[in-house]
């Protein structure tokens, strides 16, 4: 993990002034960038603020600001202002960047080139393990990979990069797990890579935290690519924000019948650029031939609970964070078109052989699910 103490105690007064207006109530980025524009300078920003007296902004007193540095250093973070040189030079460039952030783990790496992956909480194993063996091949071809530490294909993505650079960027504080059996990947990207959060320290994850976390990803990544996507999701926004900053967005064709892949389908629809392999999105990038990339399979990492938030809904919309507990709806999230074997599916959904025999018997014959040869089974 990169050392954070370096930032602790650089704290001149302009940058002190930055951390001081973050925190004020009533100012946010596009505020932020306001008074810069009248001011010119934040302590000048911070001087002018206070002069006006207006009622609907609570400035932050240093008291506030001495607090927030307290409470990063106690849980090992560091924090990063506007204007700083290790400020991520592609999030300084988009529309609405962070007045600061939080962070954990090596920040003066953020500024190689990066890609999002995002999708489906609910994902399909095939899903997953395709989001996992495209994050280890662009992970193997130099390329870092971000999202947004939710279940699905966040964590795979997640779990398929940890041999290359990964960058988490969490909703809540930067140590509060959520969802909590994410702790130990949590922790894993702090080592490996970087962890960001805009959100206090201990701070719990709520809706209105999510799109914002959404918009750091994008404006992280030069791309975003979107696996199994319903109409109505977080993932679409992520993407909507990578449009509007001028980002590539990519996604991977899914069936036209699943919901899940209704969202990604209709963005390659409507002009995104479809992808089916890490060649794809390099070659969309110019990072990289598609014969200069190895071939990178790391097994999925062992997953913990610790230091678990509150177990709330990501957003208001159908592919909610929270997982599914009937053993059928296990199952069944996990199956797709794509075929799979009955050991991958029983390992994936944690249950016992027996649980997931029955469970697929009692799907046959719904007629909603076909056995193929080699113990593999697939969706009608």
């Amino acid at each position: 993990m990169a050392d954070t103490s370096k930032r602790r105690s650089d704290w001149t007064p302009g940058r002190l002034a930055t951390l001081r207006l973050g925190l004020s109530g009533g100012i946010g980025p596009c505020r932020y960038a306001q008074l810069l524009d009248k001011f010119r300078n934040p302590e000048a920003a911070l001087a002018g603020l206070i002069a006006m007296r207006r009622k609907d902004i609570a400035v932050a007193t240093p008291a506030d600001a001495a607090a927030a540095i307290k409470a990063a250093a106690q849980v090992g973070a560091g924090i990063v202002v506007r204007g700083d040189g290790d400020y991520p030079k592609s999030l300084a460039a988009s529309a609405r960047p962070p007045i600061f952030l939080y962070y954990s783990g090596a920040l003066d790496r953020l500024d190689m080139r990066l890609v999002a992956i995002v999708g489906a909480r609910n994902a399909s194993l095939a899903a997953r393990k395709f989001a996992e063996a495209l994050a280890a091949d662009l992970s193997a071809a130099g390329v870092g990979v971000v999202s947004g530490l939710a279940r699905g294909i966040d964590g795979a993505a997640h779990r398929g990069s940890l041999e290359g650079f990964p960058v988490g960027v969490v909703a809540g504080g930067i140590d509060v797990t959520y969802p909590r059996e994410h702790a130990k990947l949590q922790a894993d990207i702090a080592d490996r890579g970087v962890l960001l959060a805009e959100s206090p320290v201990g701070a719990q994850p709520t809706e209105r935290h999510f799109p914002r976390r959404n918009r750091i990803v994008a404006g992280l990544a030069a791309a975003v690519v979107v696996i199994e996507a319903a109409e109505r999701s977080g993932s679409l926004i992520t993407a909507r924000f990578a449009m509007e900053e001028g980002r590539d967005v990519m996604a991977a064709p899914g069936f036209p019948t699943d919901p899940r892949a209704a969202g990604a389908n209709r963005l390659i629809r409507e002009g995104a650029v479809l992808i089916r392999s890490a060649d794809d999105v390099l070659a969309e990038l110019g990072a990289a031939t598609a014969a200069a990339i190895p071939r990178a399979r790391p097994a999925p990492a062992k997953i913990i609970g610790a230091r678990p938030s509150a177990d709330l809904s990501d957003l208001p919309f159908p592919e909610a964070d929270d997982a599914p507990a009937d053993p059928i709806e296990i199952v069944r999230a996990a199956l797709a078109v794509a075929p799979v074997t009955v050991d991958e599916l029983t390992r994936e959904c944690q249950l016992s052989a027996s649980v997931v025999a029955a469970v697929l018997q009692e799907l046959e014959l719904g007629g909603v699910l076909e056995r193929l040869p080699g113990q593999r089974v697939t969706l009608r």
